[in-house]
């Protein structure tokens, strides 16, 4: 919103424009054609003879905001516009005459006209021109509230959009936690049947840990992929307990990449599909690759393991969690300016590949 001070400064510079306008172009026209007045009273008057549009300006502005002239059974409004602009224009003309009375622009040697009997004409004369200026000053006015309304409705739209996108991240956050949840405890239940209980106890302290890790990040949409290593490393602690030797891991991550921001628990899914469709399912397990580069503003970030081929018609037949909300995450946070993959690699292994463009700002946060 403007502020009053601005938009009277703003008021003053527009009419103090017209004043300037006008009184030099009275000036220098009738000097060219030779005539004859007292040009520094001329000058004044047809300066001063705007000082009541100026003045009225701000009660023309309220009038057609409270009384809009285009309003469906508007016969009220429209008496409320003409009685206005009636009264401004006989307090103009009166004003003009009075100034003309004092300062005798035109310099006249014989008595000065009585100032009853000239307003009249005057009044009849500047009427014209009145309605003009007051059409235009409540258009003006009307046009700027349109503009401004439309404006304050983008904002607001655009405001509750990304609000609304929050709330749709934060739900998808919470949706993959209860997700890894299961799996975990599920593992864990596996490990006491074979009376592994050592390291059934090993993975429920894990698991408290990586809980912890997972609460004190709650609210963060986006975090610094050092933060998210750290919660993917905790996340395989966890795995290792479970695969022991059969699970290796190796990362390939520079240094200067680690303050790249990334979406929250985007490396923990795709490093669980992993494991859950390549390595749970070779006999003598396997290796994931992780890394991550930068090329041309945008951040690639790779998981490769050790697993059978993909299936044809996986996409379809796959029902898993995490790859789902992943994407649902990202197309919130990026629109289409990320790309999410899951294909076979030359090398014989399967690759789940991640582009976002990379950034490194603070984190959001939901509320």
């Amino acid at each position: 919103m403007v502020s009053v001070r601005a938009r009277t400064l703003g008021i003053a510079s527009i009419w103090a424009g017209i004043a300037l306008f006008d009184a030099l172009q009275t000036v220098i026209t009738m000097r060219s054609q030779g005539m004859h007045h007292a040009w520094t009273a001329l000058f004044a008057t047809r300066l001063l003879s705007w000082l009541p549009w100026a003045l009225a300006t701000p009660l023309v502005i309220r009038i057609s905001r409270r009384f809009p002239p285009l309003q469906i059974g508007g016969w009220s409004a429209w008496l409320t516009h003409l009685a206005v602009l009636l009264g401004i224009n006989l307090l103009a003309t009166a004003w003009s005459i009075w100034l003309q009375w004092i300062l005798n622009p035109w310099a006249q040697s014989g008595p000065q006209p009585l100032f009853v009997s000239a307003l009249l004409p005057n009044f009849n004369y500047e009427l014209l021109t009145s309605c003009i200026l007051y059409a235009a000053i409540v258009t003006i006015t009307l046009t700027l509230d349109v503009k401004e309304a439309l404006v304050q409705e983008q904002t607001h739209g655009a405001r509750l959009n990304e609000e609304l996108s929050k709330a749709q991240l934060h739900a998808l956050q919470r949706q993959i936690e209860p997700h890894f949840m299961f799996n975990t405890l599920n593992a864990i239940a596996g490990l006491i049947r074979e009376h592994r209980n050592d390291q059934a106890v090993s993975m429920v302290v894990g698991l408290s840990d990586f809980l912890r890790r997972t609460i004190d990040s709650a609210g963060s949409l986006e975090v610094t992929l050092a933060s998210e290593l750290d919660y993917l490393e905790r996340y395989l602690a966890i795995q290792k307990m479970r695969f022991s030797d059969r699970l290796q891991v190796d990362m390939d991550i520079p240094g200067e990449l680690l303050p790249a921001l990334v979406p929250s628990l985007m490396l923990q899914p795709l490093v669980e599909n992993a494991i859950d469709h390549g390595i749970a399912k070779r006999a003598q397990g396997g290796c994931i690759h992780i890394a991550a580069s930068l090329a041309k503003g945008t951040l690639s970030l790779s998981i490769c393991n050790d697993g059978p081929r993909l299936m044809p018609g996986w996409e379809k037949s796959s029902r898993g969690v995490g790859l789902a909300n992943l994407r649902s995450r990202m197309q919130l946070l990026y629109g289409s300016a990320f790309e999410l993959s899951l294909r076979d690699d030359d090398t014989l292994k399967v690759r789940a590949l991640v582009t976002i463009p990379f950034r490194m700002t603070a984190p959001v946060k939901v509320a």
